[in-house]
């Protein structure tokens, strides 16, 4: 692909790129019920409701984070049927927020296909994320723990919370990697914590299991925003699900933008405002952004951090019982890291 930064190694023979294969295999029994409890509760008498639902449920996406929860919950050896349950709300809470992050974006691509919102329009794709959110509360409900559904709910208070926090630092400069890693937590690797923490919760597995799940997710949550940032800016639009320099264009400042910026000169400085602030961010741009990115080594600095969130969320499982779910769980971690390796 031309014109694209190599996120190759540039020294020695290429390895094995990593897979989840290993959650997949050992999710797959439950992950099948999660699928049909997905698509029963987009039901709904009025046509449009699953019409759009079903656009984005069927669109191709991993499924992480329920299977994350199915993981967690098999790790301590729960056997009951709340896992199911949360891991269907789980999901029901990311698709609404990709409903909405897309009309706040004003995204026309996700996963490969157009969004929601360029075929129903902005006001259906609110609805029916509310709509989404509505049946993943009255899910969680059902599964009887009032330890998880707190967890679920705060997690989409904190998600919303970086929505707003993200839209009110878009195209400005001034904004930090402290504030930037902030946003992603909250608006990212949140819903990976809770998706991770709920599963020891419902098995009773105690608080010390319950804070390692919260902070293997949180960490791996992390790692993949970072990838993602690297990916906009030289990946392609499979592996994003999204086309590549969108967040470039949208004005987003992701944490290449932030270091690139501060390592510039004034010049360099002067480009990032007139393209982030004011607009002035067609294709020449791009290109020039992602040399300055290359000069400074801000692509590379932000890989190296994606690489220490994603030991960190290793590290969190050290304690954890060993076996298949575990081995699992970290191939994930890596599976994370090696996009851009």
């Amino acid at each position: 692909m031309e014109d694209v930064v190599s996120l190759a190694s540039p020294v020695g023979p290429k390895r094995p790129v990593a897979s989840i294969d290993p959650i997949l295999d050992l999710t797959r029994a439950d992950m099948g019920r999660v699928n049909d409890m997905i698509f029963a509760m987009a039901g709904s008498n009025v046509e449009l409701i699953p019409e759009i639902a079903e656009h984005l449920i069927s669109s191709g996406g991993k499924r992480l984070r329920p299977m994350l929860t199915i993981a967690s919950a098999l790790l301590f050896g729960y056997r009951g049927e709340g896992h199911v349950k949360l891991a269907a709300s789980v999901e029901f809470l990311h698709t609404a927020t990709l409903l909405h992050d897309d009309v706040v974006d004003e995204s026309d691509l996700r996963r490969g296909r157009k969004t929601a919102r360029t075929i129903w329009g902005n006001q259906a794709s609110v609805l029916v994320g509310d709509f989404l959110l509505g049946q993943a509360f009255k899910t969680m409900v059902e599964v009887g723990s009032m330890r998880a559904l707190a967890i679920l709910s705060n997690a989409s208070a904190v998600i919303a919370e970086g929505e707003v926090w993200q839209l009110s630092a878009a195209k400005k400069m001034t904004t930090t990697e402290a504030d930037y890693r902030a946003v992603i937590g909250a608006k990212t690797a949140e819903l990976f914590a809770a998706a991770a923490e709920v599963g020891p919760v419902i098995a009773e597995a105690g608080d010390e299991a319950v804070r390692a799940m919260r902070a293997y997710g949180m960490h791996l949550g992390m790692a993949f925003q970072l990838v993602d940032d690297v990916l906009d800016y030289g990946g392609s639009a499979s592996d994003l699900g999204k086309n590549v320099g969108d967040d470039f264009r949208e004005g987003k400042i992701t944490l290449p933008v932030i270091l690139a910026y501060a390592a510039g000169d004034e010049t360099e400085r002067g480009f990032w405002r007139e393209a982030m602030e004011e607009g002035r961010n067609d294709d020449a741009a791009l290109s020039r952004a992602r040399e300055i990115m290359e000069r400074h080594g801000a692509l590379e600095a932000t890989k190296q951090r994606a690489r220490d969130e994603g030991r960190l969320a290793a590290q969190a499982l050290d304690a954890m019982p060993a076996g298949p779910v575990r081995d699992a769980l970290e191939a994930v971690v890596e599976f994370s890291i090696d996009r851009i390796s």
